[in-house]
């Protein structure tokens, strides 16, 4: 069996949400990073005692989850708190995904997407991807979107936009781009061109893992998957 990965990201309120619904109608498997994030800090988690060292009760809502509300404005307004709270969960969160890309991996899928917010500007990460894609819109509409959606304010709208490495950066890096400032039908043609360039998409970029994997087992290369991701 052959499988690649395929990173998958955006910009806040560019419209990756609805890339990934079309994508999961075409029968992809997805495997999103924010879904994985809510998981990893539950409580009685090691993420969730160690947020609570660092940002204090505040942050908690009554049942003893976390108010990501009020964690988010405490990270967007201060940068070395967001560097401090991705530090804790990342290592969480890629373990986590590892695992299920290995689930997908011993089922012979031909490839998964992995949907990470952060993926252009953790580049250590994008290595591992046979293919990089971006949802992109352009920075006004990404403005006007933000403020519908969250009810947001001009500069509320804006300081959360700059938080975050600029949609025409992350452009750059991108293997492919779907240019979600039009209509809902014109982002679903550009989602099917995609889907079927990956149908027919045949590199393979694990080889030298399925060897090893013979070779040690798949405790070894769970091990070998989770060293190379975290370092």
């Amino acid at each position: 069996s052959t499988m690649f990965l395929v990173g998958l990201s955006g910009g806040i309120a560019s419209g990756k949400s609805t890339v990934v619904a079309m994508l999961r109608e075409l029968g992809c498997v997805v495997i999103d990073a924010d879904v994985i994030a809510r998981q990893v800090v539950q409580p009685h988690s090691k993420a969730h005692q160690q947020i609570l060292q660092h940002f204090g009760t505040k942050i908690l809502l009554e049942n003893g989850e976390i108010n990501r509300e009020a964690l988010g404005n405490i990270i967007f307004s201060q940068p070395e708190k967001r560097r401090l709270l991705n530090s804790i969960t990342h290592p969480e969160i890629l373990k986590e995904m590892l695992k299920q890309v290995l689930k997908y991996f011993i089922l012979g899928y031909h490839y998964v997407i992995l949907d990470i917010p952060l993926l252009f500007e953790t580049h250590g990460l994008t290595r591992f991807m046979k293919y990089t894609v971006l949802v992109y819109c352009d920075p006004p509409t990404q403005l006007v979107r933000l403020m519908k959606r969250n009810g947001l304010g001009v500069a509320e709208a804006e300081a959360r936009i700059s938080s975050q490495l600029p949609l025409d950066e992350k452009r750059k890096w991108a293997t492919h781009v779907i240019d979600n400032c039009g209509d809902r039908e014109s982002t679903r043609r550009q989602v099917l061109r995609l889907h079927v360039h990956l149908e027919d998409s045949l590199h393979f970029l694990w080889a030298r893992l399925v060897v090893g994997s013979a070779v040690a087992g798949l405790g070894g290369l769970v091990f070998l998957l989770i060293r190379h991701f975290i370092s």
